[in-house]
């Protein structure tokens, strides 16, 4: 989700779902597993990740699939239409994210689940330049779940055992998030918050300056309609006080403004 190109940062947070408790309204955070195999499909206004849009501000289509064994462990992947590595790269074919990971969850109380597990990012190219970072990375994650009566949500951290989205020397960068949401028992509705920071290690070889300094906080709150049949819709409005100079697409768009987000998901 990100990478540096003329010394131009580019991460990203999401807005769409996978069963395992990740990231935002359609990537895992709020999807419930019914039994040992889902799937999920969604149609996104914009895609963020970490506040950061990866499409350029444009509609995504985003899918995935699960499955959960009864003694915790789970894997699967996620998917997502993409522009971010082919705007910073002129020449290059990068349509697509795709997420695989595996873990493993532990009921130890109830109303509360660790979870840990492994994922990687990749991404399918044509025409990157060799002498740039690759972009695929991989993060070790762990999670706390927890649920007090109409109140779920989860605190997680993530580790970059690689280079972070084609950043140089990124590796150990870290993700600090914390997500909640609370079941108003009305109309099918759910209100949504979120609040996160990405820390950058390491130094930009090309830059000469700290990747610290590209270190941000993103946040987002909404609300998330439950339809039934497996389909929901949500809206939320996503920002950050990422560095504006730092993240910028190559046509002058600051990648982390403030910004509603729409979202329609169906889950089998």
């Amino acid at each position: 989700m990100c990478s540096f190109s003329k010394s131009v940062l580019f991460v990203a947070l999401a807005t769409t779902l996978s069963a395992t408790a990740f990231t935002q309204v359609a990537r895992a955070e709020d999807a419930a597993a019914p039994g040992p195999l889902t799937a999920n499909m969604s149609v996104a206004s914009e895609y963020r990740y970490r506040g950061l849009s990866q499409s350029n501000f444009q509609p995504a289509i985003q899918g995935g699939i699960d499955y959960a064994h009864e003694s915790g462990f789970y894997i699967g992947n996620w998917n997502s239409s993409i522009s971010w590595i082919s705007d910073a790269n002129k020449g290059t074919s990068a349509p697509i994210e795709m997420d695989i990971y595996a873990g493993y969850k532990h009921d130890w109380s109830e109303g509360f689940i660790a979870d840990v597990g492994v994922l990687q990012y990749y991404y399918p190219t044509s025409g990157y330049p060799s002498s740039s970072v690759n972009p695929n990375t991989t993060e070790i994650y762990a999670a706390q779940n927890f649920t007090f009566g109409p109140v779920t949500g989860f605190a997680k951290f993530s580790y970059a055992a690689t280079t972070l989205f084609g950043t140089a020397n990124s590796t150990g960068s870290t993700y600090s998030d914390l997500t909640v949401n609370y079941d108003t028992g009305v109309w099918g509705l759910a209100l949504n918050g979120h609040v996160g920071y990405q820390y950058l290690a390491g130094s930009n070889p090309a830059g000469g300056s700290n990747n610290s300094l590209y270190s941000y906080t993103d946040w987002k709150l909404g609300v998330t309609k439950d339809f039934g049949e497996g389909f929901s819709a949500s809206v939320s409005y996503i920002g950050t006080n990422a560095n504006v100079t730092a993240y910028t697409s190559p046509n002058g768009s600051n990648l982390g403004k403030g910004a509603g987000v729409f979202a329609v998901t169906k889950t089998f």
